[in-house]
């Protein structure tokens, strides 16, 4: 057990080396690009055109970033899920199956209410560190109670 209570925890390193590598040939690349035009080139861009321009870059660098920072981690009373675009963190109790079969892209979990959510940190890029993951994360899932729930006349 990690000292702040983690039981498990999860993040993929493929799409970590991936994302940061992108970010940083978008940064070099559009650097040099803009210091290449001369200096009448970049007169003609407005300050509307710029900061369209810097946001533009920033939103795809901070979804690399997000990329960077996908994990999953199980405490003892929930399991804690980061996404790219989203957080989740579930109770045990509304956990109620793990899949991460052969042609599956990512660990699906499957909460009380049916929904399917995936969990992107453990992917099948990651091979077999990936599918020992998601062994690790079901057996402790198991131990803190998480499964189908049994309801009256099954």
């Amino acid at each position: 057990m990690v000292a702040d209570g983690r039981l498990f925890t999860f993040h993929p390193r493929i799409i970590a080396l991936m994302a940061g590598g992108m970010g940083s040939s978008l940064i070099a690349v559009f650097g040099v690009i803009w210091f290449r035009l001369s200096e009448d080139s970049r007169d003609t861009f407005t300050w509307f055109q710029r900061l369209t321009l810097l946001a533009f870059f920033g939103a795809v660098l901070w979804i690399l970033y997000r990329m960077t920072t996908l994990r999953v981690s199980a405490y003892p009373d929930r399991l804690h899920v980061r996404n790219v675009f989203k957080t989740y963190t579930l109770n045990w109790a509304d956990v109620t199956a793990l899949r991460f079969k052969p042609g599956d892209a990512w660990l699906q979990l499957f909460d009380a209410d049916g929904n399917r959510l995936g969990i992107l940190a453990v992917q099948a890029a990651e091979g077999a560190r990936a599918s020992r993951a998601a062994k690790e994360l079901a057996a402790v899932a198991r131990s803190r109670g998480a499964g189908p729930r049994q309801t009256p006349g099954n």
